[in-house]
């Protein structure tokens, strides 16, 4: 654990999360989508669509690039914030795991400058984007636990029993001394 950054699991909806911030799995328009994205917007109402269009005009008018990260407000969510990151599309034949780290690397930073305590991430790139739920549990929680922060706690919040299994099996893992 670097720092003092508890990683804990949650098998559930990470729209009920009572946190600080709400990590999205955003598509690089920022208008909402399937899977976590559609949850989020949906949940969350009309305030994060409208702040994601205004971002969308200022600053991103090509769409927000895969592994950078970009804040909200959470609408209607029991969250202060949303920090909406977009992850690569899996390739057999281009390794994009820097990507995906750079989304738990950038979302942790931008949860830094919110001074949010308690941060829910989903499995960024596991649905649509097929990353396979084991390299990406390997790839999230190996880069949350070296990044530096003052996050106290990243809670990984999975949608099913198969995704909290193999986040549960890589965390003990990687929890584990001499490993």
């Amino acid at each position: 654990m670097t720092g003092h950054t508890r990683v804990t699991l949650v098998q559930g909806d990470i729209t009920e999360q009572q946190v600080d911030a709400v990590v999205n799995a955003a598509n690089s328009s920022l208008l909402g989508g399937g899977g976590v994205d559609g949850a989020i917007h949906r949940r969350g109402g009309p305030e994060i669509l409208d702040a994601c269009r205004h971002l969308r005009a200022s600053l991103y008018r090509k769409g927000l690039p895969p592994g950078q990260a970009v804040a909200t407000t959470a609408g209607n969510l029991p969250a202060r914030s949303v920090i909406h990151t977009v992850g690569p599309v899996y390739s057999a034949k281009e390794d994009r795991s820097d990507l995906l780290a750079s989304c738990y690397r950038e979302s942790l930073r931008v949860a830094d400058e919110l001074e949010a305590a308690t941060v829910a991430f989903p499995a960024i790139s596991t649905g649509i984007y097929r990353w396979p739920m084991t390299d990406a549990a390997h790839i999230a929680i190996t880069t949350v636990h070296a990044t530096p922060s003052q996050v106290q706690e990243v809670r990984f919040v999975l949608f099913d029993a198969e995704a909290y299994t193999v986040f549960e099996q890589v965390l003990a893992t990687a929890e584990r001394p001499g490993t």
